[in-house]
């Protein structure tokens, strides 16, 4: 029997002129709830300069906000902001129907939470979650009431059971966490030795990046038969994968699926999932996937370009994606798009990671760039010059030896330095 989803109530606050980019980020809200295995069953906005300080909604839209959820039976209510300790309690004290009120960044890191699978996935999950809550913590009722053991507010010995059970909370937290970092530098450390031992085999490094559910996961299966999970949802995947793919020609490279971004990414995820996320920031090229189906593909570039940037990973060689181009309604967008990148010079290919359609040339192009100053060649040394092997164990990449009567038969890759040294020995390329 099919799962009941859980109703949720959205809530939002916009200034003047700010509804359009309000109703945005709130479709997305939605979208994060269905992933999140809830159903929307209302939406309270309102138009204010600044979120009120106890409650975000003014006073009127709270009541209308408890009517809501009391006539819906609503489960959980949503707020598209951060929410402040003091503004849950007051909301949760000011709703009549006795339900959680969480905000974005609390839904994010529960679709995490699920959709974790890894052991450090799950580690680095947790921690968010706990830094995250753990100013959050609030006693609830009589039994954990600041006031539980006194006959009046404010007279000395006033601290009750609540008050050392609260403590008691988060000095567990606190200890947790503690936990929680040193396992994560120690699977850090593992993940960096895996990260050299890919570095000394000289194969570029591609890093698959780009907004949530853009289709960065399927692109990869596509390339190379991954198998990895792939749902039309928002972070369906969060592990990073790296696979090994070898274009026609004969190129090796390593293709690594990042998690997805979105706006409002909290800042605890990203400092948890920073070794994972080292992964596009020491690629040699990123592979930028843009769902150009959506109609917000603009703003969600911008919004991952600035996360790339706040990671330190402005500046790379980057390859455009436009996926999706299958189901894309705005053929004229893409028309545009791609008279823009002819000017400007960017590196742009579109395609369906679905269907196939081109990936050819998808694959030229990333060929060009991550193979670009890097020559694959055959080298045939004379056994007189056998000295010059130490040379390319040292400085190549991908060597491949192989010791015959007439002399010594090399396949290696050499950078633009090398390759104008050992000129003379090159058979193929």
């Amino acid at each position: 029997m099919e799962e009941t989803k859980k109703k949720a109530v959205l809530c939002a606050v916009f200034p003047q002129n700010g509804e359009e980019e309000s109703d945005i980020s709130l479709r997305e809200l939605e979208r994060l709830c269905d992933t999140a295995g809830c159903s929307v069953a209302a939406i309270v906005s309102q138009c204010r300069e600044k979120p009120d300080v106890r409650t975000v909604l003014g006073s009127g839209k709270v009541q209308e906000l408890s009517f809501l959820c009391s006539t819906l039976e609503a489960d959980l209510v949503v707020f598209d902001c951060e929410l402040s300790p003091s503004q849950i309690k007051a909301l949760e004290d000011s709703i009549t129907a006795d339900i959680p009120v969480i905000d974005r960044s609390m839904l994010i890191l529960d679709i995490f939470a699920d959709h974790a699978r890894t052991l450090e996935g799950r580690l680095q999950v947790e921690l968010a979650q706990l830094k995250y809550t753990s100013p959050r913590l609030v006693g609830k009722g009589k039994e954990l009431s600041r006031q539980g053991g006194a006959s009046s507010s404010g007279s000395v010995g006033a601290r009750g059971p609540g008050e050392t059970k609260l403590e008691i909370d988060r000095r567990r937290v606190r200890e947790r966490i503690a936990a929680l970092e040193e396992e994560l530098d120690r699977v850090a450390r593992n993940r960096q030795v895996m990260r050299s031992q890919r570095d000394r085999s000289g194969i570029p490094k591609v890093g698959i990046v780009g907004y949530t559910n853009a289709g960065k996961s399927t692109l990869l299966n596509t390339l190379t038969g991954a198998g990895i999970l792939a749902e039309n949802k928002l972070f369906a995947t969060l592990d990073p994968t790296t696979r090994q793919y070898v274009t026609p020609s004969g190129a090796k490279l390593l293709l690594t699926d990042t998690v997805g971004f979105i706006r409002n990414l909290p800042t605890h995820l990203i400092k948890a999932f920073r070794s994972t996320l080292d992964e596009a920031v020491l690629s040699d090229v990123l592979m930028l996937v843009i769902d150009a189906s959506d109609p917000e593909f603009i703003s969600q570039t911008a919004v991952t370009a600035e996360l790339l940037e706040e990671l330190g990973a402005q500046g790379k060689p980057t390859l455009y994606v436009f996926n999706k181009c299958d189901i894309c309604a705005d053929r004229d967008a893409l028309v545009q798009m791609r008279s823009l990148a002819s000017r400007s010079g960017t590196e742009v290919v579109f395609v369906s990671a679905k269907t196939g359609a081109g990936i050819g040339t998808l694959v030229e192009k990333l060929e060009s760039m991550a193979m670009a100053g890097r020559h694959r060649v055959t080298l045939m040394i004379p056994p007189e010059d056998g000295a010059v092997t130490g040379l390319i164990y040292k400085e190549a990449d991908d060597v491949e030896m192989e010791y015959r009567e007439d002399g010594i038969l090399c396949r290696c890759i050499l950078d633009d330095r090398l390759y104008a040294r050992l000129k003379q020995y090159i058979t193929e390329e």
